[in-house]
């Protein structure tokens, strides 16, 4: 491992993920990882990683880092204007840092987290086959915490070199400003009376503000469900429940395994990457579409990933 960047600033809340830990879900552990897994693997593929490896997610405000010895990163997702050395550098794109340089952000434009991809990789704490950070139970990533002053991150392979890998253009990032969320049906939507349904998918949801990476508890109209209740059955980022009182919560990453609530519709992985960058007061809106429509956004994406190779 070779060291690389020192934090001076950690920021708000900056965490090493990966991709999670999904082969542990039968064990009752939650995948975690990257929120927005799409601006994770973009900005590891533009610095020239695998998209497992780990990467610094950055919440709400960027962290302010010097580094140690020259490296290749890459910034994504959230924009949290960038800057290096005090000039403003370009997202989506791999950046050549010299020893010395600091990266740095400024207020926040958009969006709730950004992506810090360095070449080789970021170490940490592997736990349960994962370098993801779980706050909960102090496990992952710089020993099961955020980012303090004073860290030093290391690459968990050398870089193989300094060239400049790749960037990704505008048109094929993710819309970040639209925040109507494509779902398709639930295992339990046809509990839903007619005119539940039609609130569901026809009104302007907000997120509350004890949101966070389990959930998003949502406010709006009141979708209250009939039927018996339901014995408890696993569950996946993107389930919409409906507990009692009819108030939705949207899974994320760090989401319980399983529970017994209604689940009424599933977000497509397409839409995962924007309601990962939604923040508290932000508004929102349920679509329907069908299987085939998001198999294709699905396939959109992947193709966009792969035009960075």
């Amino acid at each position: 491992m070779d060291e690389v960047l020192k934090v001076e600033e950690p920021g708000l809340l900056t965490t090493i993920q990966d991709l999670g830990r999904p082969h542990a879900v039968a064990s009752g552990v939650p995948p975690g990882g990257a929120m927005d897994r799409f601006a994770h693997n973009a900005a590891n593929l533009i610095a020239g990683n695998e998209m497992s490896a780990a990467t610094l997610e950055c919440t709400v405000r960027g962290p302010r880092l010097t580094a140690i010895t020259e490296c290749v990163i890459a910034v994504t997702g959230a924009d949290f204007a960038i800057r290096i050395n005090g000039h403003e550098a370009p997202m989506w794109s791999a950046i050549a840092l010299d020893s010395g340089d600091e990266l740095a952000f400024g207020p926040r434009r958009a969006g709730a987290r950004a992506y810090i991809a360095i070449a080789g990789g970021v170490a940490g704490d592997r736990w349960l086959g994962s370098l993801s950070t779980y706050l909960m139970v102090g496990q992952g990533g710089m020993g099961g915490r955020p980012l303090a002053a004073g860290d030093v991150i290391s690459t968990a392979v050398p870089a193989e070199s300094r060239v400049q890998s790749g960037s990704m253009p505008l048109a094929l990032r993710p819309t970040y400003s639209d925040h109507t969320l494509r779902v398709i049906g639930g295992p339990h939507l046809s509990r839903l009376t007619s005119e539940r349904r039609a609130q569901l998918f026809g009104s302007v949801f907000t997120l509350a503000p004890d949101s966070n990476r389990m959930g998003y508890r949502l406010d709006g109209p009141r979708l209250e469900v009939a039927g018996p209740e339901l014995l408890s059955f696993g569950l996946v980022a993107g389930s919409v429940q409906l507990p009692s009182g009819g108030q939705p919560i949207l899974l994320m990453a760090d989401h319980q395994t399983a529970g017994g609530y209604p689940v009424v519709a599933v977000l497509v992985s397409a839409s995962m990457p924007v309601a990962a960058q939604l923040l508290p007061g932000d508004e929102l809106r349920f679509e329907e579409i069908d299987l085939e429509t998001a198999l294709r956004l699905r396939a959109d994406q992947r193709a966009a990933l792969a035009s960075i190779r």
